[in-house]
């Protein structure tokens, strides 16, 4: 009698299982960490020039990982190709990024930058029906088009006429980089701890931003103490808590559908900026909200639900 092949267990057992709500709440954590960060990135950016801004943020968010690495046990990669790509997505994500993006937003509307960056959930939906397999469903495909609509109707409201090819370019660099690291981090990443992973990755991020220690050196003597707070605050809620929920959501949740709930963001970032800021959103971009709010609804509350009914 012929026995059967043993079945191979190199994926967790969690990584098999159908995932529960408990990633859906660490996605939408990780969107109002994410939208807290363009509140306080509005202030800082008047004292910190992007490079120096990103090294203060990054450099806080490992030292804060750093000091959790050393009361768990994590779960290295065992493999010399997970390390180079983890350094890899590190640098692209934590250092490229970000800095891409700080330029950006210094050389074109704020409001322009975003909606060009939020064409990243789009890419990321179309590389993952190419490259995951995981397709490209029409619901997925309508809610990111509604929540678009959204961003440009809060762009168009707020546009202040601050506009150049150049911050055009760096936007769409940023778009395409963040969906590049998403996919990289799914397909190759994800099946490892997620601590591990975001604070080897944040490492690499600082190092490669080291470059910019001389400025950031100037600018801490002459910045605010309350806005320096501010950006050591990037770096350990919006930084290292969200990039840890996140890690831990996507080890469970198809990246497309994932990365749409990043169209929440631009809502979330009205809603704050009236809390904390006082800022009145226009009745356009009060609409626009509405609208990305049900774009992102019609795409991840069907998956939330039958996650739920899992439970």
């Amino acid at each position: 009698m012929q026995t059967s092949s043993p079945i191979p267990t190199d994926k967790p057992a969690a990584q098999s299982s159908p995932p529960r709500v408990m990633p859906w709440i660490a996605a939408l954590l990780t969107m109002v960490f994410w939208a807290s960060s363009f509140v306080v990135i509005r202030d800082a950016g008047d004292h910190y020039s992007p490079g120096p801004m990103s090294l203060l943020r990054m450099g806080a968010a490992v030292i804060v990982l750093s000091a959790w690495m050393l009361v768990r046990k994590p779960r290295f990669p065992t493999s010399k190709m997970t390390w180079l790509i983890m350094l890899i997505w590190g640098v692209a994500w934590f250092a490229a990024y970000t800095v891409v993006l700080n330029a950006a937003e210094r050389s074109i509307d704020a409001g322009t930058a975003a909606m060009i960056v939020n064409i990243g959930p789009l890419l990321v939906a179309v590389f993952a029906g190419l490259f995951l397999g995981e397709g490209l469903p029409i619901r997925l495909l309508i809610g990111i088009v509604v929540s678009m609509v959204g961003i440009g109707m809060i762009t168009a409201a707020s546009f202040t006429g601050v506009f150049t090819i150049g911050g055009m370019l760096l936007s769409l660099t940023a778009a395409i980089l963040y969906a590049a690291c998403v996919v990289l981090q799914k397909r190759f990443l994800s099946r490892g701890d997620s601590v591990t992973v975001t604070w080897g990755g944040i490492l690499a991020g600082t190092l490669a931003c080291l470059v910019f220690a001389p400025g950031l050196l100037a600018e801490v003597a002459q910045a605010p103490v309350g806005i320096t707070v501010q950006v050591i605050y990037l770096g350990v809620v919006p930084t290292a808590l969200a990039f840890n929920l996140w890690g831990y959501a996507i080890r469970f949740l198809p990246a497309g559908i994932l990365s749409s709930s990043g169209l929440l963001v631009p809502a979330i970032v009205v809603v704050l900026a009236w809390l904390i800021l006082g800022e009145v959103p226009p009745p356009l971009a009060a609409l626009g909200g509405v609208f990305c709010l049900f774009g992102a609804a019609f795409t991840i509350v069907p998956q939330m639900l039958r996650s739920a009914r899992k439970q």
